[in-house]
């Protein structure tokens, strides 16, 4: 009854996707209009993050039955998107989702297909974890297709994609599958760890991996730490600079203003609608911008029951859930970027290469493409402080000069950002009689 209910009402008001390269003029903007429902704003969002563009500024309506966004979108050299095939991919997309369409079933993105076995980790960051990781798949004759590890506040955690080095298709056997987890799950098993490492093998599958790692964080409770060293110990000790973000009330509307300052990267506010969402929060009216190297974002949100935040250790719980989900993306560290022909065993090779001489990645992205393989890795020393060159110099030698190349280093980082003014976004929008005047989302440019 509900998914017949769902095509009826997405037959009635489908989607429409307006994608304009003159109402700008240094950004492509697209314009979606669409029936709101809980989540449609990450749709949106992953959609255009799964692009690879950059958000420079969006205004979000979505107050009642209907949702309307703009977003100003750039490609990663700043320039308009001009691609008819990437613009009508978009389009399609967002028109075509059956995720647009209101359902009180919810999913995490999974879709089958036979191509690989998925593997979630998590457990206590160190030194050599990833080494380890792959020097177990490799003698278990699984070979890494693509991954994506992050590590955040002591706790590391990865969605990884293998498939059969022999077959190249995905592992069914239960009993090899069982072996993996086991052994992965040793691995992962830290001494004095106060909470449990957990390997999980999803059926053969297209996870959406951003997504899973959030929310594999966010169940491990990476965002405590924070609290337990308490609101400056950590900080103190850690010299890049970290996100501001308030949650206070807006009484004279019934809503919880969020606002967040911090340096602007790839798919942070993909990451900040993605935590909200998870933590079943609604956004009714936002707005984001970004100036040279910072970005500056406030949402006007209520939990999913209509109701805004009453609890001050609830505020509290989600200022800390967003300092997490923006840092755990954060480049920390040097960029490292290979690209070779791919074999099996080659993540486990580099790796080992990285621990022998005292590297600790702090992030890794791990793709393969038409038989090559793109890797990046973020690293640092073992104490978390920037990489001798001369040691980057020699594993270059040992690896390639041309294989492994050093894209960017952020040993030096920007002023750290100073606190907000809540509102400031979007200023006198609420002193308005009714929510009418915000109709310049259509105008905006």
């Amino acid at each position: 009854m509900d998914d017949e209910y769902a095509k009826l009402i997405r037959r009635m008001n489908p989607p429409r996707v307006v994608i304009d390269n003159n109402a700008c003029e240094n950004a492509t903007v697209i314009q979606v209009d669409s029936v709101n429902k809980h989540g449609i704003l990450l749709d949106v969002v992953q959609v255009i993050s799964d692009m690879n563009l950059l958000i420079t500024k969006a205004y979000i309506s979505s107050d009642g039955v209907w949702f309307m966004d703009v977003f100003n979108v750039i490609d990663r050299n700043g320039n308009k998107i001009r691609d008819k095939e990437v613009i009508d991919y978009i389009q399609r997309r967002i028109e075509n989702n059956p995720s647009f369409a209101p359902s009180l079933r919810e999913s995490v993105g999974v879709v089958p297909t036979e191509e690989h076995t998925v593997i979630e980790l998590t457990g206590t960051d160190r030194p050599g974890l990833l080494s380890e990781i792959c020097a177990v798949l490799t003698d278990l004759h699984c070979n890494v297709a693509t991954a994506e590890i992050w590590t955040h506040n002591t706790r590391a955690a990865a969605v990884v994609h293998v498939t059969d080095d022999s077959s190249g298709c995905a592992i069914k056997d239960p009993s090899r599958l069982s072996t993996i987890r086991d052994l992965l799950s040793n691995v992962l098993r830290g001494s004095n760890d106060p909470k449990t490492a957990r390997t999980t093998l999803s059926p053969p599958g297209v996870t959406n991996r951003d997504r899973r790692l959030h929310q594999i964080m966010f169940a491990d409770r990476d965002y405590e730490r924070i609290e337990r060293e308490g609101r400056g110990g950590l900080r103190d000790r850690d010299k890049r600079p970290l996100p501001h973000v308030t949650v206070v009330d807006c009484v004279e509307k019934d809503y919880t203003v969020v606002t967040m300052r911090a340096k602007d990267r790839p798919k942070l506010l993909f990451d900040i609608v993605c935590t909200l969402t998870d933590m079943q929060y609604v956004v009714f009216h936002g707005v984001v911008k970004t100036l040279r190297a910072e970005a500056f974002q406030e949402f006007y949100i209520r939990h999913v029951d209509g109701f805004p935040i009453s609890l001050e250790a609830e505020r509290e719980r989600l200022v800390q859930c967003l300092e997490a989900a923006i840092e755990r993306r954060a480049s920390e560290g040097m960029e490292l970027e290979l690209c070779t022909k791919d074999r099996v065993g080659l993540l486990s090779d580099i790796t080992r290469i990285f621990r022998e001489n005292s590297l600790c990645i702090k992030r890794a992205e791990i793709s393969t493409e038409e038989g090559m393989a793109r890797d990046t890795f973020y690293v640092t020393d073992v104490t978390g402080n920037p990489v001798d060159p001369k040691i980057i110099d020699s594993i270059r030698r040992q690896i390639g000069d041309k294989v492994l190349n050093v894209k960017h280093s952020s040993s030096i980082s920007p002023k750290a950002p100073q606190p907000t003014t809540i509102g400031f976004l979007l200023g006198n929008f609420f002193k308005a009689r009714s929510f009418q005047n915000f109709k310049l989302i259509r105008s905006y440019s």
